[in-house]
């Protein structure tokens, strides 16, 4: 299609073309070659250099020919014959006329002269417009935002394709989904105190709670940076904030505080995550599930009543540490907002 096009443009536009895009390839192409000691480029720039002498030869030709013009061709194609000279004292016999012919002593009215194209104009027209789209592509990457080597954060995983039945008899329940995009913000490592790193990993599921035989719904997402993990869960029970620190008190957990966020009631609390080990190496299918950094846990009413059902917004690392309760705070009173459904 490219090729076709270029046949339709003039000569003295598509020549000029030719060698513009040769010389600008070969002499770059070349340039890169040395530089990098490739030799198959060096053979390509090689070859840009001979398309363009070749494209030079067949102007310089033309301008040639249009210089030098042939012989006058009548309107039939046969050229004009020299005159040639009669013995003294011969007849002199007039040539015969064809039918439309003019008559003697009539002149004939010449046709109207056809304009020529302006050769250097549109050779300059050429150079010019591919002159410029040659600056405009090799400044570019200058003007332009590149973003081939800038590391990007990761967005959250497909729609899910179908939802338990307890998603459709809990009114207002939100799906993994929609948690994984009201976590995974872009202030979210700015609010953790870490504002140079980005999500390297997320994940989301719309399962239900466990010993509930599939009847509580409880939506999950989870958000990883370098530093610290981010996990957020919904859970649809009947359990309030205040039942749950009664709970932590009979099971003589001590590492609890209550607080508010929003207007709701809130209690945090650590506990350690799972560790699994797999090791795919030897075949086995994994090892004991084994105790994992220590964690730190809001939990938030879905609403000021506290009338059952909560959010839990976790943070750990690797290492072993977390940010102070303020940063927890922060994520939730950013976080939970956003999040659809009545419960938010």
């Amino acid at each position: 299609m490219l090729g076709f096009l270029l046949r339709l443009l003039p000569f003295w536009v598509r020549e000029p073309l030719f060698i513009v895009v040769g010389t600008v390839l070969g002499v770059r192409i070349m340039y890169l070659a040395l530089r990098d000691d490739d030799w198959a480029a060096a053979g390509l720039a090689v070859v840009f250099v001979v398309f363009t002498a070749i494209r030079v030869r067949a102007v310089v030709r033309a301008l040639r020919a249009r210089r030098k013009p042939s012989p006058a061709a009548h309107a039939d194609g046969t050229t004009a014959e020299a005159a040639v000279p009669l013995p003294a004292g011969a007849p002199v016999q007039a040539p015969p006329r064809t039918q439309g012919q003019a008559a003697p002593g009539t002149r004939p009215v010449p046709d109207a002269t056809r304009k020529e194209p302006n050769v250097w104009g549109q050779a300059a027209l050429a150079l010019g417009l591919f002159a410029a789209l040659g600056g405009a592509m090799w400044a570019a990457p200058q003007v332009l935002p590149s973003d081939d080597d800038t590391p990007r954060a990761v967005s959250c995983p497909g729609a899910e394709e179908e939802l338990p039945k307890a998603y459709r008899e809990t009114s207002g329940a939100v799906t993994g989904d929609e948690l994984c995009e009201a976590l995974n913000r872009p202030d979210l490592a700015q609010l953790l105190g870490t504002p140079g790193e980005l999500a390297t990993a997320t994940s989301r599921s719309s399962n239900t709670a466990p010993l509930t035989d599939g009847k509580v719904a409880q939506p999950e997402a989870e958000v990883t940076f370098d530093t610290y993990t981010v996990h957020v869960s919904a859970t649809y029970n009947d359990l309030s904030i205040a039942q749950y620190v009664k709970v932590l008190e009979i099971g003589g957990e001590t590492d609890y505080e209550p607080a508010q966020v929003l207007g709701r009631p809130a209690v945090f609390s650590s506990d350690h995550t799972m560790e699994i080990t797999i090791d795919l190496g030897s075949g086995a299918s994994g090892g004991p599930v084994g105790q994992g950094p220590l964690a730190r846990t809001l939990s938030v009413a879905f609403d000021r009543k506290d009338r059952g059902g909560y959010y839990d917004i976790t943070v750990w690392s690797t290492t072993g540490g977390f940010p102070d309760d303020s940063v927890l705070l922060a994520v939730a009173e950013k976080v939970l907002p956003t999040i659809p459904g009545s419960a938010a």
